[in-house]
């Protein structure tokens, strides 16, 4: 009797083993199961990261300049415009010409030689683009206008329409205008052409006018691009009326392409004035006045003059001009 009762403890003994063994080894495989479907997946992470990589360099933005300083606001000033008569040229001082490389996108296929028509330093205006619009006529007088250059004695000028004039960036720009007739006149932008004038529009001097088709036909459509001329003359700096080292408003005359900045040299660097609509950089606190002048146009040429006097409205020659294209 007793030998049978042993026997029956050793195989429920036996059995209890057999049970708790195969009790850990479903929890041991439950736990295994659990970490591998924790654990992130290689293949995904590794697809994802070029497309964050690519995010990146879309948004990145180019480092600024480090010796341009903000443009500053424009503060009111003198409605007068300035005459061109007022003063005569007074000798510059020491010159200097830099070249400045400009980064650009893939030329398009409206300017395959031109990167600079793609450069953030032009404006609706660029090299080697053809606008379509109508020219029109308009008696200009002694040839001052919006762009306060004062009476011209070449009266090969027009009026730019306003979208296009864009805040006189379009100041003493050469354009090339052809009629469908086959007629061509290359004039200056002196003026500005208000609303009703549509983009693309021209007014142009009864005398440009008249070089495209008889001045009472009066509107005819053309077709205009800019061009850079072979002008004997070089650019000219002058300041505006009221100025002193207190505040002072500058323009320069003549240059050959379209000028994009002007800068001025401070104590804490070369500083961008804001431009006006009647075509005056303006030096709210006067810093700079008086001083070296940078000017760039829309290529990225700079060119930098040392020695123009503060002295209001007298015209001085920089003898120097901005290469041809």
């Amino acid at each position: 009797m007793h030998e049978t009762r042993r026997a029956a403890r050793q195989r429920r003994r036996r059995r209890g083993l057999v049970v708790g063994t195969t009790t850990g080894l479903a929890v041991t495989g439950l736990l295994v199961c659990l970490v591998m479907t924790m654990q992130a997946d290689p293949r995904e992470d590794a697809g994802r990261a070029p497309a964050t990589a690519v995010a990146d360099a879309q948004t990145a933005l180019p480092p600024a300049s480090p010796d341009d300083k903000p443009d500053t606001a424009s503060p009111p000033a003198p409605s007068t415009s300035p005459s061109a008569g007022a003063g005569t040229p007074a000798p510059s001082g020491t010159t200097s010409r830099t070249a400045s490389p400009t980064t650009s996108a893939a030329p398009s296929p409206t300017s395959p030689k031109r990167p600079a028509a793609t450069s953030p330093l032009t404006g609706r205006i660029r090299p080697e683009v053809t606008h379509q619009g109508v020219a029109t006529v308009y008696q200009a007088g002694d040839g001052d206008g919006a762009c306060s250059y004062g009476p011209s004695g070449d009266m090969m000028i027009a009026a730019m329409n306003t979208t296009d004039y864009e805040t006189s960036k379009a100041c003493g720009a050469h354009v090339l205008v052809r009629a469908e007739n086959g007629a061509s006149v290359t004039v200056r932008i002196t003026n500005e052409c208000p609303l009703p004038c549509a983009p693309g529009q021209l007014d142009l001097s009864e005398q440009a006018f008249a070089e495209l088709a008889p001045v009472s036909t009066g509107r005819i459509p053309i077709t205009w691009s800019l061009v850079s001329p072979d002008t004997p003359g070089t650019i000219s700096i002058r300041y505006k009326t009221g100025s002193s080292p207190y505040w002072c408003g500058i323009q320069a005359i003549g240059h050959r392409n379209p000028l994009a900045r002007l800068e001025v040299r401070t104590s804490g660097g070369w500083r961008r004035l804001a431009r006006t609509d009647y075509n005056y950089f303006l030096s709210p606190d006067g810093s700079g006045c008086g001083g070296a002048i940078r000017l760039t146009d829309i290529h990225g040429e700079r060119l930098t003059v040392d020695g123009i006097a503060l002295r209001p409205e007298v015209v001085q020659s920089t003898r120097v001009q901005f290469t041809r294209h």
